[in-house]
């Protein structure tokens, strides 16, 4: 369901100026979100009324989602939320039992505790190195809804602290 929203265009082009010269930038418009933007987003902004621009990410090197993410830094100074959208654990197909009321298979639970101490103690080095992790690889058997963490790290004051739910 496309929702009427407001023009992120400006912003999309302050992004592509804070990208070096060495990444490749295509602006379109146009498209409607991805569903890993749009829940969310529906979620905590139901009345769409704010600009949102959506990015590809750049590959899935830690280390150079790191960099976008402190490029994109002083658009968070200025009050732009930057989120990464994923899951901590995106297993699916090794789930066994879908009831929300389930327990969660021991790779989860033991994927989710190694990450959360290692945010708590802001560790990116570890979580750079989650291939490593206990509950891998069922915990993420592709990688794309673990990495935006890294773009929000990166993006992140070094104030911030990560905060446990």
């Amino acid at each position: 369901m496309n929702l009427p929203h407001s023009d992120a265009s400006a912003l999309a082009a302050r992004v592509a100026a804070a990208l070096p010269a060495s990444e490749a930038v295509r602006l379109t418009s146009g498209r409607g979100l991805d569903h890993g933007a749009w829940v969310p987003l529906k979620v905590m902004y139901p009345a769409a009324d704010l600009p949102v621009l959506q990015m590809s990410l750049p590959g899935h090197d830690p280390a150079r989602l790191l960099d976008l993410g402190r490029r994109l830094r002083p658009l968070r100074d200025e009050g732009i939320l930057i989120i990464g959208s994923g899951f901590l654990t995106h297993g699916l197909r090794f789930l066994t039992d879908w009831r929300p009321e389930a327990v969660p298979p021991g790779w989860s639970a033991e994927f989710d505790h190694w990450a959360a101490e290692a945010l708590a103690r802001g560790d990116v080095d570890a979580l750079a190195r989650f291939r490593e992790a206990p509950g891998m690889p069922y915990a993420h058997p592709t990688v794309e809804h673990f990495h935006p963490l890294f773009v929000t790290l990166g993006a992140a004051s070094t104030r911030a602290r990560p905060r446990r739910r």
